[in-house]
């Protein structure tokens, strides 16, 4: 017993006699200097020996900047957790400042009188065309020029606001889309583009956004996530701290710590190690990072790369926070979010916003936050509230005073109402007058201006008009308040966090450069074979030659190998225009470290093609002139790799980069000495041939290997060597300090093109803005509104739903095309997939998954359904089961369709499906749209007139009249918003005449305007007797309860309710309320989140019950499984569905309207078919005047070649430049196409070959300006038969490289994979084409694939074609023998001009070999896994 009490005595004193050491440690610490002090703090860790206790932790002093991960988590888990809640949190770290008198630095943001427009095209004008295009750039010019004005129209975006966003309060910003939100926004942010005209002012505590840096002072979060897909979430968090630094914290710590010593205050360990780990600048953003993921939610992902559509990473919604996060690491005052709710679900959207507004009151921030549909939860966080619509404010004040303005005006919201919703739906005149309340009074549309006007007469009003009036005091604001430095940190430490960004990238894409690598050393290998040294020989000039030709390649391959800069670049790009635009870093700081990091791959690849080639092909065996050859090459792919960086940041668009990159290689080789003799090239190009890098290059190498001992015998009794003699001859420099002329100028390019890729970096902005297409009448209409102060303005006004015509068409059941309404029943439905192997590694044994468990059910006519549950509950994959989408798995039961079995290609007739991603052609307007699905889908005896008539009601039904002219255009880009397209989905399908219609997520990324708009129109499709089924994420109250019926899933693929809904939820709130332990419905509480939240897998633990099992023991699934049962049996008076043919529309039909479509497609698409024409007017004036005359000089052997060399580099560079940008768009149409197909539209034939033939116009029109212009400015032979032979050989040349291009992009999963395959194929073709090694001199063993090289047979024609019959003597290369061109032609290349006939069937047969791979490839190969 005393044993123990000693036990206990001497426990009390260790703890006392720690509590001395822990004051002793904090006594030692509070001596150091307060900058060292700032470094160093006391951390608990756990104190040794396997018996402590719990909480038994002992302080430690550590050095704050070296934290190992494991202590930063903990640490960040102990303050989370002690604090229970972020407001706790926050709390504590302000009470800190408070009890020192520390004020943080306010920042009032004031706009006032602020107006911006936009020009914009009317019209048809608006649309895409080629003319269009051509108008536009020569407007354009002109403008720049100031001679012409043009003929855009001002549209207004904001409309003269004004208002105040005041800081330690949030701020809501809300409006339906295309109000100006995101505008306001980037004009608060300093960062409108500079197509816009802007007035007003916009101070930020009275200071003009001139007098500091606003993007330093404050940080927009965009509704774009552009993040570096190779990054994992902490990387990419740890990263944007580094850049964007501390700010002010660090100053502000430093006084906190003085003033705490000499009041004699002692903070928390946790807090105050926090506190000092936050403001220090570098690597310690770890913790800044480790603390955002963690309030984010991001922990669980926070090693998981951030990914795209190549690569599986992170959710859309996980991308979002990430957005988020990274401007949250930095030290902005200010922050304006848009739409940061996107893709999440509204518990984790009320996380961020509340962990928003406690940092905002807490640390006296100011914050503006723009979303789309807040729950009403949300909401309440809100401390004010802007509302906007029209680009005008109608309201901007306390959250709680907001529904008292419009009740004055006569509009209540009702009790069950979210507010957020109410707010947005007033202003619209469609919504508007279901909440009028003045019964007393006829009700009158009042409109946004009139709201706006009678804002200002309301108190909080004039409140904030009086408030305006009165100038910022500018002596309130705080020195630190406002940042006057463009950059967080240090240039030296941005350039170092830079280089390892960008060598974490390169590691993380290893991949690329290996695979370069092995296609260099493959390429490499067969050089090595084709200009074997037992096959080359030093005897004459013409050996000399095939030498050059080996060089001139191995120049060609270096040069070619900095291709795929283009395409990285490219695809980078967006990420660093955001942190420029953010000021992350200058320009020149990414820059630099790229070129120093590109020295190392210079390297690896000079080097591997120097060791690989040199001595097998037989060069001079002087190691000097070996290391002289590596050099070279050295410098001359670090002068392309900066050479393609410059047109990648020029271009900014693949197809247009791959165009300017293809155009620089072309000029630059045309013009480089080998191609083309210096001696043959016209004066008026001479600047060309002396500014081309690979002249120099040239000219180095060649006289690197000639000047050598192996080529220095006597030249045929001349005073030269045959070196000399072959350099002479070939119009190259024979003095040995060219080789160092070459170097220095390859050195020189690399500076200067690298200096170039900063500037275009710095200077460039992203291409492609969004215009809107406006009409006539809308503009005539607005213009007079703005003047008298009722103007209605929106950027994309003319699609907004408000402007449309209101007809109720609840009531509407006929239409002109009758259908069979149809029920569908399914019966203890199973599917099962194959495990990945990726689960089976981390040790799942189960073969296959099971995803749906007896599923049971039926969907009725007139009757509509939702379709429910948690991500992963299986909706989308039931809806796809039944729909028949599914290309793999297991699938188990019965489905019927009014009691007959299901049969898949008769139930594609009658059914339709709208899937949550809203695939559309970009190109075409929606009528278009609506005409093209109606074609192929209505049945074949339907008339046009009926077709047309049909279409239209559709339209109104969707209420889709106002939109008719309007391009569909890409997701994001330009064209519909996202609640139009969804409606134009569900009209496409609609078109078919269906009567059973499938609909994915219908609402999801829809504010509650669109959203309701949507529902409307699929309360409307119901009510005409049609039977719909729609998965829905998380409704309000409102969309829930205009269901019918629920069908609701948990996860595991199992249903726990399948019912009648009732009115206000009734039998789904009575069905589990009548669960013992399930907590009652709140009033007025959403019942879609009351029962997600109820069934959750936790409340299952807590409650010990099976939702799935309760629900098959209920009376409920009686029920069900009775109507599934008599709905099965089909009626005695029903027939089965049959049809005669699998398709609406016969073959040719189906066709043709492809054709249609495609026409209609490339006709809009200037991008890819103006740029095209463009391209090839360019190159065929250069070639023109670069091959002056060539086609007359036929009097030598160099004559003959220079004309070979134009067709030659002609054919290969148009050819490629075609294949490479026809790649992305048949990439669009295909993935389009997938869900055409899908649909039952047309086969894949017919679709294939409406790809194909859409071709055969453009390519004739860019044969013949390239052929006439060449062929006249070359002085060819003009005779009807030479002309015909040459535009026939230009013609199905560029026709099967297309093709080619096609091919790849069919046999590939997207238009990144396809360069990568088709490039190794370019450089087969390019050594093979018989222009550097003749086939004579190609040997036995390669000889094959000259005649497997579709580019060696188009030389052979257009030569032949030429050259072939001309009996006129030519002097041979050694400047004495003589011979007719038909002799050389057939001596030296083997070409033979009675082979003709051959020839050209062997180029036309390549067409259609690749065209009948590419229709194959479409119609075998599917690329989108369900």
């Amino acid at each position: 017993m005393w044993a123990a009490e000693a036990a206990f005595a001497r426990s009390g004193s260790w703890r006392e006699e720690e509590d001395e050491q822990e004051a002793l440690r904090w006594a030692a610490l509070q001596r150091l200097p307060t900058v060292a002090r700032a470094r160093r703090g006391l951390l608990r860790s756990p104190a040794p020996g396997e018996d402590r206790v719990q909480g038994d932790d002992a302080l430690c002093e550590v050095d704050v900047a070296g934290l190992s991960p494991g202590d930063r988590t903990a640490l960040v888990d102990r303050l989370l957790a002690d604090s229970g809640d972020v407001e706790d949190f926050f709390r504590r770290i302000r009470s800190r400042f408070d009890a020192v008198q520390i004020e943080f630095p306010k920042i009032e943001v004031r706009y006032e009188d602020l107006t911006v427009d936009a020009y914009v095209h009317v019209g048809s004008r608006a649309l895409p065309t080629i003319p269009n295009f051509i108008c536009n750039m020569t407007e354009a010019f002109l403008r720049h020029l100031r001679i012409y004005r043009g003929g855009r129209v001002k549209l207004p975006i904001l409309d003269n606001v004004s208002g105040i966003i005041r800081p330690s309060r949030m701020t809501l910003l809300l409006g339906p889309p295309s109000s100006g939100k995101t505008t306001l926004l980037l004009a608060l942010a300093g960062r409108l583009g500079p197509g816009l005209k802007v007035s007003g002012n916009i101070t930020y505590n009275g200071h003009h956004l001139n007098e500091f840096v606003p993007q330093r002072t404050s940080a927009y979060v965009s509704q774009q996530d552009w993040h570096a897909s190779e990054m994992t979430v902490r990387e990419t968090l740890e990263f944007a701290g580094r850049c964007q630094g501390v700010g002010i914290k660090y100053d502000m710590l430093v006084e906190l710590l003085r003033r705490e010593k000499n009041e004699g205050i002692k903070p928390d360990e946790d807090l105050d190690v926090f506190m000092k780990a936050l403001a220090l600048e570098g690597k310690q953003t770890s913790l800044v990072a480790e603390y955002i993921m963690k309030v984010y939610g991001l922990d669980i992902c926070a090693d998981t790369i951030v990914g795209d559509e190549m690569i599986k990473g992170i959710s859309g919604g996980q991308k979002k926070r990430l957005t988020t996060g990274e401007l949250l690491v930095g030290s902005a005052r200010v922050l304006f979010m848009d739409e940061i709710s996107t893709g999440l679900d509204s518990a984790t959207t009320y996380q961020i916003i509340k962990y928003l507004r406690h940092s905002t009151h807490a640390l006296d921030g100011t914050t503006i936050i723009s979303l789309l549909q807040p729950a009403p939860e949300t909401y309440e966080l809100f401390d004010d509230v802007i509302l906007i619509s029209e680009g005008q404010i109608v309201y901007q004040g306390p959250r709680e005073y907001a529904v008292d303005f419009f009740a004055g005006m006569g509009f209540r919201c009702p009790e069950r109402k979210n507010v957020a919703d109410f707010l947005q739906e007033v202003l619209s005149k469609k919504d508007q007058q279901q909440y009028w309340c003045h019964y007393d009074y006829p009700y009158q549309y009042v409109s946004v201006s009139k709201f706006a006007e009678a804002f200002k007469t309301f108190v909080i009003g004039k409140r904030l008009h009086d408030e305006l009036a009165v100038p910022y005091n500018r002596h309130r604001n705080h020195p630190a308040a406002l940042s006057t430095s463009n950059y967080g940190v240090r240039r030296l430490e941005l350039l170092k966090s830079n280089f390892q960004w960008q060598h974490l990238l390169m590691k993380r894409n290893s991949f690329i450069y290996v695979f370069k690598f092995i296609q260099l050393l493959l390429v490499a290998l067969i050089t090595m074979t084709v200009f074997f040294r037992s096959t080359m020989h030093r005897d004459s000039v013409d050996d000399g030659i095939i030498y050059l030709g080996a060089l001139y390649f191995a120049i060609v391959m270096i040069l070619f190998n900095g291709f795929t800069e283009v395409s990285l670049l490219v695809t980078k790009l967006p990420i660093l225009y955001k942190h420029r635009d953010l000021h992350f870093y200058p320009p020149w700081a990414y820059t630099l470290p790229s070129w120093l990091l590109s020295i190392p791959t210079s390297l690896i690849e000079s080097g591997m093609w120097v060791l690989v080639t040199y001595y097998v092909v037989g060069y001079d065996p002087q190691f000097t002139r070996c290391l002289g050859q590596f050099l070279l090459l050295f410098f001359l792919h670090q002068t392309s790799l900066a050479l393609f960086r410059v047109m990648a940041s020029l271009g900014r668009n693949m197809i247009v980069a791959n165009t300017f990159g293809s155009f620089a290689l072309l000029v630059v080789m045309i013009l480089g000495g080998f191609i083309i003799t210096k001696e043959s090239i016209p004066a008026w190009w001479i600047w060309g041939y002396w500014i081309s890098p690979m002249m120099y290059a040239q000219n180095a190498i060649s006289v690197n290997e000639f000047l050598g001992h192996s080529w220095s015998q006597q030249f045929a009794n001349q005073n030269i060597t045959l070196g000399e003699a072959i350099l002479t001859g070939y119009g190259l420099f024979k003095e040995k300090y060219w080789f160092w002329i070459g170097v220095g100028a390859l050195f020189g390019y690399a500076i200067v093109l690298n200096f170039l890729f900063t500037l275009f970096l710095t200077l460039l902005n992203p291409i492609g803005n969004i215009q809107a297409v406006v009409s006539k009448d809308d503009i005539q209409h607005r213009a007079p509104r703005r003047k008298n102060g009722k103007l209605a303005l929106e950027l994309r006004s003319y699609l907004h739903s408000a402007s449309l015509n209101g007809h109720n068409l609840k009531d509407q059941k006929g239409m002109v095309l009758p259908f069979q309404p149809l029920s569908m029943c399914f019966k203890n439905i199973n599917y099962y997939v194959d495990v990945p192997a990726e689960l089976k590694s981390q040790g799942i044994v189960e073969d296959r998954l099971q995803l749906l468990i007896d599923v049971t059910g039926a969907f009725r006519p007139g009757i509509l359904t939702a379709l429910v549950g948690v991500s992963g509950a299986g909706k989308t994959t039931l809806m796809d089961v039944l729909a028949g989408r599914k290309t793999g798995g297991l699938i188990e039961g019965s489905i019927t369709i009014s009691g007959y079995p299901k049969n898949q290609e008769t139930f594609t007739r009658i059914s339709g499906y709208c899937e949550q991603n809203d695939v559309h052609s970009p190109c075409l307007t929606v009528i278009e749209s609506l005409l093209y699905s109606a074609c192929l889908r209505l049945p074949s005896h339907v008339d046009v007139n009926t077709r047309r008539v049909f279409v239209e009601e559709v339209m109104e039904l969707v209420e889709l009249n106002a939109l008719s002219g309007a391009l569909v255009g890409l997701p994001g880009v330009n064209g519909l918003s996202t609640e139009q397209r969804k409606r134009l989905t569900i009209a496409v399908e609609l078109v078919a005449n269906p009567s059973i219609v499938f609909m994915d997520e219908p609402t999801s990324g829809l504010d509650a305007r669109s959203a309701a708009i949507v529902m409307r129109t699929v309360r409307n499709i119901v009510n005409t007797g049609r039977t719909i089924v729609c998965t829905i994420h998380q409704p309000s109250i409102d969309i829930f309860e205009s269901f019918d019926e629920l069908l609701f899933m948990k996860r595991g693929g199992q249903l726990i309710y399948a019912g009648p809904l009732g009115s206000k939820s009734r039998n789904l709130v009575e069905f589990f309320e009548a669960i013992p332990g399930v907590p009652k419905i709140r009033d007025g509480y959403n019942p879609a989140a009351w029962m997600l939240e109820v069934t959750s897998t936790q409340m299952e633990q807590i409650l010990g019950v099976d939702f799935a099992e309760y629900y098959r023991q209920s009376k409920l699934f009686q029920q069900t499984q009775e109507m599934v049962d008599i709905l099965s049996r089909p009626r005695r008076e029903s027939k089965e569905l049959t049809f005669a043919t699998k398709y609406s529309q016969p073959f040719f039909a189906q066709y043709a309207a492809c054709l249609w479509k495609q026409n209609l497609s490339y006709w809009r698409n200037p991008q890819y078919t103006a740029v095209r024409f463009f391209y090839t007017v360019i190159i065929s004036l250069m070639f023109g005047t670069i091959c002056w005359k060539f086609g007359s000089r036929r009097e030598t052997q160099h004559d003959i070649f220079n004309a070979m060399g134009a067709m030659y580099a002609a054919v290969l560079f148009i050819g490629i430049t075609n294949a490479t940008s026809v790649q992305p768009v048949i990439s669009i149409e295909r993935f389009v196409s997938y869900r055409e197909r899908a649909a039952g539209m047309y086969s894949a034939l017919p679709f294939a070959f409406s790809l194909v033939t859409v071709e055969f116009p453009y390519i004739l029109v860019q044969s013949l300006i390239y052929g006439t212009i060449f062929y006249s400015l070359g002085s060819f032979e003009w005779t009807a038969v030479k002309f015909l032979w040459y535009l026939f050989f230009m013609y199905f040349t560029l026709l099967y490289f297309t093709f080619y291009g096609m091919m790849t992009t069919a046999i590939t999963p997207n238009h990144t994979v396809a360069p990568i395959i088709a490039a190794p194929f370019y450089t087969l073709w390019n050594l093979f084409c018989g222009f550097m090694i003749p086939r004579k001199r190609i040997p036995a063993w390669w000889r094959w694939y000259y005649w497997a090289n579709p580019v060696s047979w188009t030389l052979y024609g257009l030569l032949t074609s030429q050259f072939g019959d001309l009996d006129q003597p030519l002097l041979l290369a050694d400047g004495i023998t003589t011979t007719t061109a038909v002799d050389f032609l057939r001596d030296h290349f083997g070409f033979r001009h009675d082979f003709l006939g051959v020839v050209a069937g062997m180029v036309a047969g390549f067409c259609v070999l690749f065209a009948v791979v590419f229709a194959l490839a479409i119609k075998y190969l599917n690329f989108q896994r369900r």
